[in-house]
């Protein structure tokens, strides 16, 4: 299946495909979410998303208007999601762990009319207020609202029916804000077709999605990966997803296994590392009816998978996506996962690796990948610059390094703003990263170029030791010895400096850049 073998019509609502249609299929009566409090079915979700919808048209809220949408994981979530899509307004979907001024920043640019949001988050929403014009109503859901409007008072007047409205398939449906790894963060726009055309892909190829799995994603609803996992993919066959409103912790991710026992988990490597290292990894703690694991967000170490394999006879299944491109393009598939390796292209998507001029490179090679398929966003809201050097006519440059091996398989090589040369030789500091985490006194690892002194770029390490280890030379020369026999000689680190944790953006992803120094 190439790009062009998927269509869709010119007019089309990605609420009327993804809901209504499991509706009209006689799936009203089966169970779509469930969290820890509630659980909707398919019909109870339509009816609600169609009060929001309705809710929008009283409160004056138009068509391509923007709302914030700030919710924990609940029911609730994905009928505020598709009751605006389905109203033709825009929701802005934002991560529930930025700090008041990023919110700030975020409700400025993208000019939002309302937030929903949830109680618990109501306090740094509150002091991200300053200055912001545009916000006319601030709506709370599940909580006491402090003087604002309550989401449940709110719907409850309005009608459950709701005709959607004639949008375009080219029209923006909903927008995501990049995580970045610097400055502030990106608006990304995504048309109505993007969702649907992640579910043929990703969802039928690596997933096998099928109407009677049970789906729970550890990452978010509001981060790209999470949203495809736990909504476009699963109701794109009718099937159920299990949403957790807290942080995704090893505990709380086993209590969550056990208790509905999912078909499908969706981690990223740093929680699937933590929970190996948990005294609650056991099989019995986990789901019996697993059948796929997949991992996103950051390469996936080789040790980690293999131990996860083997802890529980279910592969992780590692795959390469982006806020850009929605959800993964690029991945390991069941049966044939090379644990270290990103894996192949997911039909529907067309890559390349090209070097600094734009021209493609010979394989085993390095160089920029680029990758062409119908999810792409529409580009970035108010960032031209930005948006001509990302978004290049059918091909989206996404600004990782890849090599291609022998048997075609995209070996990670890490950022291109990550990338440095020893000796001439380029280092990826994921390669030397993974070697460390391989040793069993490390759960995780950091890699940057640093000057020795003679002026010369050598890898330095940031190390998150295990609970109890103590951190003497002795332990170092071993790692430096131990990275030597992994990936070779000239790439072990000079320097090892152990840390309480390494920097991160909200959605886990290593921020190397403020451990150069």
């Amino acid at each position: 299946m190439a790009v062009q073998d998927i269509s869709f019509p010119r007019e089309y609502n990605a609420a009327v495909d993804l809901l209504d249609s499991n509706v009209e299929a006689g799936r009203g009566d089966k169970v779509a979410f469930i969290d820890p409090h509630n659980e909707i079915t398919y019909a109870g979700l339509q009816a609600r998303a169609n009060q929001v919808a309705n809710l929008w048209g009283r409160l004056g809220i138009a068509r391509e208007a923007r709302i914030a949408q700030i919710m924990v994981d609940s029911v609730d979530f994905p009928a505020v999601y598709f009751g605006s899509i389905k109203a033709g307004v825009i929701p802005v979907l934002l991560n529930t762990l930025l700090s008041a001024d990023y919110y700030n920043f975020i409700f400025k640019d993208s000019r939002c009319q309302a937030v929903v949001v949830s109680a618990a988050l109501l306090p740094v929403v509150e002091q991200a207020l300053d200055g912001v014009a545009t916000v006319r109503h601030i709506i709370v859901v599940d909580g006491e609202g402090h003087g604002h409007e309550d989401f449940h008072t709110l719907i409850r007047g309005e009608k459950d029916t709701f005709d959607a409205v004639d949008t375009c398939s080219d029209e923006v449906a909903f927008w995501l804000y990049s995580s970045g790894t610097t400055g502030m963060p990106k608006g990304v726009r995504h048309v109505h077709t993007s969702a649907k055309f992640t579910a043929l892909t990703m969802g039928r190829e690596l997933i096998e999605i099928r109407e009677d799995d049970v789906s729970f994603s550890a990452a978010k609803l509001f981060f790209a990966y999470g949203l495809g996992n736990g909504i476009s993919v699963p109701m794109s066959v009718g099937s159920t997803t299990v949403l957790f409103d807290g942080p995704p912790t090893p505990d709380t991710v086993f209590q969550t296994m056990k208790a509905h026992q999912p078909t499908l988990f969706y981690g990223v490597p740093t929680l699937y590392a933590a929970m190996l290292a948990s005294p609650a990894c056991t099989p019995e703690n986990g789901s019996a009816r697993l059948r796929r694991c997949v991992s996103a967000g950051e390469a996936l170490p080789r040790d980690v998978g293999e131990r996860w394999q083997e802890k529980f006879g279910v592969e992780i299944l590692d795959g390469v996506g982006s806020t850009e491109l929605l959800h993964i393009f690029l991945a390991n598939r069941p049966g044939n996962a090379r644990y270290g390796k990103s894996g192949l292209p997911i039909t529907g998507y067309d890559m390349k690796l090209v070097d600094e001029a734009g021209e493609p490179v010979e394989k085993g090679e390095i160089g920029e990948l680029a990758v062409n398929g119908l999810s792409a966003a529409e580009g970035y809201w108010n960032q031209r610059e930005k948006t001509r050097a990302t978004f290049r006519g059918e091909w989206t440059f996404t600004g990782d390094k890849y090599f291609i091996d022998e048997e075609g398989f995209y070996n990670y090589c890490g950022r291109s703003d990550d990338m440095f040369k020893v000796g001439g030789i380029w280092v990826s500091p994921f390669e030397v990263e993974s070697a460390l985490v391989s040793h069993d006194k490390v759960v995780e690892a950091a890699v940057v170029p640093h000057e020795d002194d003679e002026k010369l770029m050598k890898p330095k390490a940031f190390v998150v030791l295990a609970a109890g280890v103590a951190n003497d030379d002795a332990l170092f020369e071993d790692l430096k010895r131990h990275v030597q026999k992994q990936v070779g000689k000239w790439k072990y680190p000079r320097w090892i400096e152990p840390v309480g944790e390494l920097p991160k953006t909200s959605t886990g992803k290593i921020q190397r850049f403020k451990l150069r120094g």
